[in-house]
């Protein structure tokens, strides 16, 4: 099995959703899976001069810039791809998703590979038969409440690429009682089957 691992917290030390989702991992990770890991604070880029929608720019077209984001987006394709599990931990940054995760999941959308069009204009994801584990952390808001914009667009994104079996692992709220988050989200992780 291929576990791909994919960090977007700011922090590189004293991360809480580092640190839980390393815990996830060391339960879930059996001797002979192979982790595939991404940490989106050392390489990403962010989507810009497009010249037509979707992704498409004519190799002709096509800036030095361009070739290293294209590049890149076939490196988070291909990994998500070849994953048969996926744990993406992430903070809550004002109510939202870091920006290195917006700009995963814009890289990581691409037509004819994690999703298609059908005939009548829906949308198809091409993802199957993975299972994804979210580690959401934040300081303040509350998991699932009106204020959360990280949980259900994650959630939408990864439905959208085709994953549908996706388990949450919290600890929200630990500006008010840090250890009882944490406590929380590790139990969760313990109870996992």
């Amino acid at each position: 099995m291929k576990i791909y691992q994919v960090d977007s917290s700011a922090r590189k030390k004293g991360s809480t959703s580092r640190a839980l989702a390393k815990k996830l991992l060391e339960k879930i990770k059996k001797p002979a899976d192979e982790v595939i890991y991404r940490d989106l604070n050392d390489e990403m880029l962010f989507v810009s001069g497009l010249t037509e929608s979707g992704m498409k720019i004519d190799e002709k077209d096509q800036t030095k810039d361009h070739k290293k984001m294209f590049e890149l987006s076939d490196k988070l394709v291909t990994e998500l791809k070849e994953s048969d599990v996926v744990i993406i931990s992430a903070p809550i940054y004002n109510y939202g998703p870091p920006a290195t995760l917006k700009a995963w999941c814009d890289l990581a959308a691409r037509v004819g590979e994690t999703f298609k069009f059908k005939p009548d204009g829906r949308r198809e994801g091409l993802l199957k038969n993975k299972r994804a584990y979210l580690v959401i952390t934040s300081g303040g808001t509350k998991l699932n409440s009106k204020e959360d914009f990280l949980t259900p667009w994650l959630k939408f994104i990864l439905n959208f690429f085709g994953i549908k079996k996706i388990d949450v692992i919290s600890a929200d709220q630990m500006a008010f009682d840090y250890e009882k988050s944490i406590k929380d989200a590790e139990d969760q992780i313990h109870n996992l089957a």
